[in-house]
């Protein structure tokens, strides 16, 4: 046993809530400001005005005694109701009035999303008009339940068998499975439930109009050369099929018109997932020709946060004059002792939040302004992107770099040439052979635009990339251009090969 003496630094909670209201997009930080209105009484939406204040007061005026036993729980507690107050509102700059023809978006953002059948409801209901024997239908049941994202079917067919054995102690063997496997096949998408990529696609090719160019040859292909294929032996194949250059293309083109992911576009989900709200504008604004004095770069950036769908929050006047009133009183019992705590934790839980919201505003606004004044070629001409690191921005604004990357990681700022991801600027800087430092991503996109434009016949090797680079200035070598190609997903030469 011994001693020892260390110093460790914790979070606070407050901390810890401004790290995770810091993460957040737009879209969910509205939604965590909902949730956090639901849990706490104390915390209310909208500006604090006066006439609320003289309200709350003349409520509270009243006998205590006589409240707590005349008056039902429920009306003690009555909160104003903000949702059937906005419904009631018209929106004008900002300021609203009484009125009921209001027509503007809010309307339709807290509308219910429209329900969509799931990938695996549209197959359970196709898998319903087949003609099965209840045996079938737990084996379908079995393999619907086992596919896996892509629409593939990867599970062991002894394990099929056993599950249907141990838990509905029916016996079935591998034939049987794999017969209603390939029932299911033939469904909508088609495909789906295919144990590999080369079955996926010559079942496809099999439900394909039979006077399809190429269809024939492209079957022939996929079941007896699928080494061939997969390694673009155009030569081999065309010997192998007896085939020419012509033939051969068609076939491939009918292979590129198939689809190998059959459940990768039928999961309906809730398209909302991908919907991308900028969470900051940022726009140039030139100066007039003759109110720029002759500067060459006059102009201004406009720099906004979008908080449109984010509500100011305040403290309840009520509950600060309940506290006010509970000090007051002279005989502390249980009760008020714990009506006491209650309404403290409360109302400084709700503080910490309103102070994490507008904290988290600032270290936003703080790291976009300073991601502007690093790349204001770029968002001046939408090009001219410099190279800059997370440590760059955190050294200007004062804070840790993990602190910045939380600010980046998922936020998106419209600008007039498109919306970006912040992380989109951030990138590694390499010279070229003038001296000049250059981002990496302005070389990525050479490397792009190269490979779009090379002789698809003869694709070029990542070495006659390298080459080609260096003549346009760019110093890199083979083994960053492999590197740069895979983070682009591009394939190796050999398989950008193609029959033109």
């Amino acid at each position: 046993m011994n001693q020892k003496q260390t110093q460790q630094q914790r979070l606070s909670p407050q901390q810890i809530q401004y790290i995770k209201l810091l993460q957040l997009p737009t879209i969910a930080l509205e939604q965590r400001v909902k949730e956090e209105l639901e849990v706490n009484p104390v915390l209310e939406e909208g500006e604090p005005t006066d006439d609320l204040n003289e309200l709350e007061s003349s409520e509270w005026e009243t006998d205590e005694a006589e409240s707590s036993e005349e008056l039902d729980p429920v009306d003690q507690n009555e909160e104003v109701d903000w949702d059937e107050f906005m419904h009631n509102t018209e929106y004008d700059g900002g300021n609203y009035s009484g009125g009921s023809g209001y027509s503007g978006n809010e309307d339709w953002r807290d509308l219910p999303d429209p329900y969509h059948e799931s990938f695996l409801e549209e197959l359970e209901q196709q898998v319903g008009l087949l003609d099965l024997t209840e045996k079938q239908k737990l084996i379908a049941d079995q393999i619907l339940g086992s596919l896996d994202q892509d629409g593939y079917f990867r599970r062991e067919i002894e394990a099929v068998v056993d599950n249907i054995a141990f838990n509905e102690g029916v016996l079935t063997n591998k034939e049987e499975v794999e017969t209603v496997r390939k029932k299911i096949q033939l469904l909508d998408p088609p495909g789906v439930a295919s144990r590999d990529l080369r079955d996926c696609l010559i079942i496809q090719l099999e439900l394909m109009d039979p006077q399809a160019e190429g269809r024939e040859n492209a079957i022939k292909m996929l079941r007896d050369h699928w080494d061939l294929f997969e390694k673009k032996h155009f030569s081999k194949l065309k010997k192998k099929l007896d085939i020419g250059d012509e033939e051969l293309k068609a076939a491939f083109d009918c292979i590129k018109g198939l689809d190998p992911k059959p459940g990768g576009n039928g999961n309906a989900v809730d398209d909302t997932q991908n919907y991308i709200e900028p969470d900051f504008e940022v726009y140039y604004q030139p100066v007039e020709e003759e109110e720029n004095n002759g500067e060459k770069n006059a102009g201004d950036f406009v720099i906004s946060l979008n908080n449109s769908n984010v509500p100011p929050l305040h403290i309840s006047p009520r509950y600060k004059k309940m506290w006010d009133d509970l000090k007051k009183k002279k005989n502390k019992n249980k009760q008020t002792k714990e009506t006491k705590s209650f309404i403290k934790n409360k109302i400084e839980s709700a503080q910490w939040f309103i102070d994490s919201i507008r904290q988290r505003q600032n270290t936003l606004m703080n790291t976009m302004k300073t991601i502007v004044a690093l790349q204001e070629d770029f968002f001046k001409h939408g090009e001219g992107l410099k190279p800059m690191i997370l440590k760059d921005i955190a050294e200007r604004v004062n804070l840790d770099i993990s602190t910045i990357s939380r600010v980046v990681n998922g936020k998106y700022v419209q600008t007039h040439f498109g919306v970006f991801e912040l992380k989109y600027f951030f990138s590694e800087g390499l010279e070229t052979e003038s001296g000049e430092e250059v981002s990496s991503r302005e070389v990525k996109n050479a490397v792009q635009e190269i490979v779009d434009n090379e002789n698809k016949k003869k694709p070029l090797s990542d070495q006659a990339i390298a080459d080609l680079l260096k003549e346009e200035g760019y110093k890199v070598a083979r083994r960053t251009v492999s590197k740069y190609r895979e983070k682009l997903n591009i394939p190796v030469a050999r398989l950008r090969k193609q029959i033109i």
